[in-house]
């Protein structure tokens, strides 16, 4: 740890270890030298069975062939969109967009078409990228409808078509020169208004992230690391994928996330490491106390998208008899801020996120004055340095609203700040619900709500639950004196959102309460339900 005594609540980046100017494509090519017969991908499918494996020779191999292909059909600097779960090619595409100088954007794969569409249209993708069914969303009929008209989008390809997917152009196959400072991904996170903004974020600041965060996790050329995160997120393409990839240790993929089999592949493949939010940690210890497994493999576990409790550290650390520690960050920091040491108490994993990001300065600034503020107050948390997002794709206002002219992003989130340099995370300036690990904002659900004719105002709020952390409930003004129909909103929203935004609480309510501008008082809404004032319908 950072043996710190601050005189504010501001520590200036730490150089304890360097950023290195190298691509993601230099990282691949360097690690296929020095570790080419070592296994980098394992796959394991959705019967939760392993298949197919790489080297890393084989891994630049096919990289650089996909590379050439994408190379011969869009040009540098264009951006190709991946819809799909965690299978193999995704990481191929990701490799061998960052060595074809191509931005990858990434997409949740159970949206919906109103979702998809906007991704693709606002990123001004030519070309999406799929899989034709996961789970019962049928990919590639939603990928039909939100593409019609949308000329921009030369084509449709489906990764599991591998002659589709690696299929020549007409353009010449050379692969450019890339810079470190070019983006890499543009990843999408919702803001106040509802509507997501596409982070475009560097290959330098992925790659010395995802460094960063797997030197602090103990990594090494012998680990194996699960990786059941979303390849979507930042902490699954990012933090796991890359940060396996530079210390040239194995990955093992898997297509969703099913406690019984990750055990089951813990035990077999002698995972040493993961990264999961709560509640799959929770899920992990619930099946390994119905089916035991030998996880005495496992020497660390992360966890990240909510605090956690401390029985839920010591349950982790009993049961794996590993070294735990958490993150804190957000898609706009490549992504993570801070990251707690192997050497920490259990007190300081329970109650902070832990201490900054090597080459990260982070400050707690006051909202009115956006001045630091002493230890231990509450303000909003700002980060500075090689990690921030370039900018928000096609959107000048929200850039500048974001990152001011000293180079501090505003992470809308509050916090404190100790003389150690430990950060808390205590609350949301902005309406942000964390259900799971994954980050939804009301605004975008309210819209889709304001869209139903029973309903005549609408405020979605977070509220507290044991399994998600937070869930989504409504609170809804019916346009009529008859009484609105849950079931009939549950449809409305499922037709036109993705499953996890659609709330799972319902309330109906004669009147909000309001502040004098007019704008309803959520946090009110919150602690009457809290009071025992609401029933659910």
């Amino acid at each position: 740890m950072y043996a710190l005594h601050l005189s504010d609540s501001l520590i200036s980046a730490q150089e304890d270890d360097i950023i290195r100017e190298v691509t993601v494509g230099d990282l691949l090519r360097e690690v296929a030298v020095d570790r080419a017969s070592a296994t980098a991908l394992l796959e394991v499918d959705m019967e939760g069975q392993t298949g197919r494996s790489w080297t890393y020779s084989e891994l630049l191999s096919d990289s650089e062939q996909l590379a050439l292909s994408l190379a011969s059909r869009y040009s540098q600097g264009e951006r190709i969109t991946v819809w799909a779960p965690n299978v193999p090619e995704w990481l191929l595409i990701e490799y061998a967009c960052a060595l074809a100088g191509l931005v990858l954007v990434t997409a949740n794969p159970s949206y919906q078409d109103k979702e998809l569409r906007y991704v693709l249209e606002q990123s001004g993708s030519v070309a999406l990228f799929l899989v034709k069914h996961y789970r019962g969303n049928p990919m590639h009929e939603i990928a039909l409808k939100a593409t019609e008209g949308l000329a921009a989008v030369r084509e449709i390809v489906d990764v599991d078509d591998h002659a589709a997917l690696f299929r020549m152009g007409d353009r010449a196959s050379v692969l450019p020169d890339v810079c470190p400072d070019d983006p890499a991904q543009i990843q999408y996170t919702s803001g106040t208004t509802g509507f997501p903004k596409g982070a475009v974020l560097a290959h330098r600041s992925l790659t010395n992230n995802a460094r960063f965060y797997a030197k602090r996790a103990l990594a090494t050329p012998d680990s194996t690391w699960a990786n059941f995160m979303p390849m979507f997120h930042t902490s699954g393409c990012g933090m796991i994928s890359l940060g396996c990839l530079q210390f040239g240790c194995k990955m093992v993929l898997f297509k969703l996330f099913d406690p019984t089999a990750i055990l089951r592949i813990i035990e077999s493949e002698h995972i040493t490491g993961m990264l999961g939010v709560p509640t799959m940690l929770v899920a992990l210890l619930e099946s390994l106390s119905v089916e035991p497994a030998d996880v005495s493999s496992v020497e660390m576990v992360v966890s990240g998208g909510a605090m956690v409790a401390p029985e839920l550290v010591r349950n982790i650390q009993h049961a794996f008899d590993c070294k735990f520690e958490t993150v804190y960050g957000q898609t706009e920091t490549s992504p993570l801020i801070t990251q707690h040491h192997a050497e920490d108490s259990i007190d300081d994993i329970c109650s902070t996120v832990g201490q900054p990001m090597p080459q990260t300065s982070v400050s707690i600034r006051s909202i009115e004055e956006n001045k630091v503020v002493p230890f231990d107050t509450v303000g909003e948390i700002c980060v500075q340095g090689y990690c921030n997002m370039i900018e928000y794709h096609a959107n000048a206002q929200a850039s500048a609203e974001a990152i001011d002219k000293q180079g501090w992003l505003h992470t809308g989130d509050l916090g404190t700040m100790d003389s150690r340099g430990y950060v808390g995370v205590t609350g949301r300036v902005k309406e942000m619900i964390i259900r799971g690990g994954e980050n939804m904002f009301p605004a975008e659900i309210e819209n889709v709500l304001l869209e139903h004719p029973t309903v005549l105002e609408v405020a979605v709020v977070g509220l507290p639950d044991d399994k998600w952390g937070e869930i989504v409930a409504c609170f809804v003004r019916a346009a009529t004196v008859e009484a609105i129909d849950p079931q009939d909103l549950h449809t409305h929203c499922r037709q036109n959102m993705s499953p996890q935004k659609t709330p799972a609480l319902w309330f109906q309510v004669e009147a909000f309460p309001l502040t004098g501008s007019g704008k309803i008082r959520k946090f009110e809404l919150r602690d009457r339900y809290l009071a025992g004032e609401y029933e659910s319908l």
